[in-house]
């Protein structure tokens, strides 16, 4: 018999695909965390807002760095506010639990409803962070020595975790994951999630913009292709600059919104010296 769970059917901001959204409901009906890759700008983190917004949720973000460690995420003993309060007399130094902060996991264990927590661009982390983390994510709880307290999740968290792919993730982390690859929209997903965002554009300007962008992405030797965020930001410049719509594929102006590379200006210029089509490239 099929039970009954809170379905996430996408938000007003944010375009999903059926096989996103069926991935979702997946790892919430399995209670297990929602593995995200795609190159970047293809709404990987806006996904975890888009849930929380859509589901009532508080959204709780875990930014992980190259030094992130695990522990940061369950709690962080301030040793050195204890040690200066102990010089000074400030503060009851014996009672060690005022000295615990709890990290980003650890605000969702004791979150009294249940939240999203999204663990932003694991890949970023060293080799070890994802599997310091599987007894944490598969029993919901932690030990805090210090105090000698098991903080348990009072409500379990939708957990969401991004990966631009930088680093593979270890074999035993993945298998606790629902996995889900985000493929770069094309150019009629494109155009309603430009709508989403835009929806008084000129039909003329949106279509012409879509048309050059995609060109842009087929050429071969850039090193960062544009992704749908510079889409979206060359569309609002285009829109003020008031540019007629006759320039867009001709000139493409203000291309450093769409192209972040000295090396990947250089490649479009040169192409346009040399008079190629862009539909060559």
């Amino acid at each position: 018999m099929t039970k009954d769970f809170t379905k996430f059917q996408g938000s007003a901001d944010y375009v999903v695909t059926p096989e996103l959204q069926n991935a979702v409901n997946v790892a919430m009906a399995l209670k297990k965390p929602l593995l995200i890759k795609g190159e970047p700008g293809t709404g990987k983190t806006m996904l975890a807002l888009a849930i929380s917004e859509a589901l009532g949720k508080q959204l709780i973000i875990w930014n992980i760095k190259s030094t992130t460690k695990a522990q940061d995420g369950l709690y962080v003993y301030d040793t050195v506010q204890r040690l200066y309060d102990s010089q000074f007399g400030e503060g009851n130094v014996a009672d060690i639990a005022q000295y615990i902060k709890l990290g980003k996991l650890g605000e969702a264990f004791t979150a009294e409803e249940q939240t999203v927590l999204l663990i932003d661009e694991i890949d970023k982390a060293d080799l070890e962070f994802p599997n310091d983390l599987l007894w944490e994510l598969d029993q919901m709880e932690f030990y805090i020595p210090e105090t000698k307290e098991t903080v348990k999740a009072k409500q379990r968290p939708i957990v969401i975790i991004t990966s631009n792919a930088e680093k593979e993730l270890p074999d035993a982390f993945l298998r606790r994951c629902i996995f889900h690859y985000i493929e770069f929209p094309d150019e009629e997903k494109m155009e309603e999630i430009v709508r989403v965002h835009y929806p008084e554009l000129e039909k003329g300007l949106v279509d012409k913009a879509i048309e050059s962008f995609y060109e842009i992405r087929k050429m071969n030797d850039l090193q960062k292709k544009p992704s749908t965020s510079e889409l979206l930001d060359w569309l609002q410049a285009l829109d003020i600059a008031g540019v007629d719509t006759k320039r867009i594929s001709k000139e493409f102006p203000f291309l450093g919104v769409l192209l972040k590379k000295n090396q990947d200006i250089d490649t479009f210029e040169d192409i346009k010296v040399r008079g190629y089509s862009t539909r060559s490239w």
